[in-house]
């Protein structure tokens, strides 16, 4: 399997995570307070990472550098703006809402990549992004209501996760993948912790009725080791063998798996338009993995056919 491939394919192993734990994480910061629940989450993830390092990895300590321990902090800090401003968003808009701003992440990074690294991206990519984002209003906006500052907040938050996707793509080249998942995830943790002691009542994760319960405790295992630590290392490790626009497209089915696993598990019902944004959004993404030119096809064929027409009135 090409390299390219590979990375995609695990990629969408990382969206399938994400989306399939969302009703796990909805579940338990009704228990513990999101920032709070993120500073635990990351921190028992940066704890997992280490002690991989530590048993298997050790080698990679003698690359620790200035410039990968700053490049991990970078990172870190985007990822926290992004679960930071998506969490208190969410206490001023409503969900769907939030989950289609979120969701314009894949139309912002094909445009960072033009505005701030100069290149040129493929037509298909213009057409898969314009069509995921259809999907994305489809699956996710239930209703039409005015803008107000949750929806700007959030905003915030897909700019945040946005810049985490360009810049894991440049950072990726240059370092071991263990050291600068551990440094990223630590800096979120941390990122989190502080805002969690500013803003939240953290003192309840002293509680242990709470932090002990069967709900927090799985939520806080299954999203420490496979939703953060996996999914990050997965992230760092393959994103280096494809586009930051891919990648994505392909966590723009994060919202499609968690509608599913919503159905399956939670008894949640999809209406039409909710299908049909979950079709076009698959569709975005394979329609930018096509290896032959959209535009250029349908050009030539419109050409063959007005040739034949002229042919045939000659």
């Amino acid at each position: 399997m090409k390299q390219t491939a590979l990375a995609d394919l695990s990629l969408l192993v990382v969206a399938l995570i994400w989306g399939a734990t969302f009703v796990v994480v909805q579940n338990a910061i009704s228990f513990l307070e999101p920032l709070t629940f993120n500073g635990v989450r990351f921190g028992i993830a940066t704890i997992i990472l280490c002690f991989w390092l530590a048993l298997f990895k050790r080698q990679q300590l003698n690359a620790l550098s200035k410039g990968l321990i700053i490049s991990g902090i970078i990172l870190g800090f985007w990822l926290f703006i992004g679960y930071a401003f998506q969490t208190i968003g969410l206490l001023y808009t409503s969900s769907s809402k939030a989950a289609f701003i979120t969701g314009l992440s894949v139309v912002m990074v094909p445009t960072f990549t033009i505005l701030f690294l100069k290149k040129r991206l493929n037509s298909n990519v213009y057409i898969g992004v314009a069509t995921a984002t259809i999907g994305l209003y489809l699956l996710t906006m239930t209703d039409i209501a005015g803008l107000n500052i949750g929806d700007t907040l959030v905003f915030i938050c897909a700019i945040g996760f946005a810049v985490q996707i360009l810049l894991t793509g440049k950072y990726t080249t240059k370092y071991p993948t263990l050291l600068l998942t551990i440094i990223q995830i630590a800096t979120v943790s941390i990122l989190s912790g502080f805002a969690a002691f500013m803003f939240e009542d953290w003192q309840r994760v002293k509680d242990t009725s709470i932090l002990l319960s069967s709900e927090v405790v799985s939520a806080l295992l299954i999203t420490a080791v496979f939703a953060t630590a996996a999914a990050y290392l997965i992230q760092t490790k393959f994103q280096k063998y494809t586009t930051a626009t891919r990648v994505a497209l392909i966590f723009a089915m994060e919202p499609v798996f968690a509608a599913i696993t919503g159905y399956l598990w939670a008894g949640d019902r999809l209406s039409n338009s909710a299908m049909l944004g979950c079709i076009l959004i698959f569709v975005g993404m394979v329609l930018s993995e096509l290896p032959f030119n959209i535009i250029k096809m349908f050009k030539r064929k419109f050409i063959v056919s007005s040739k034949k027409r002229a042919d045939t009135k000659g």
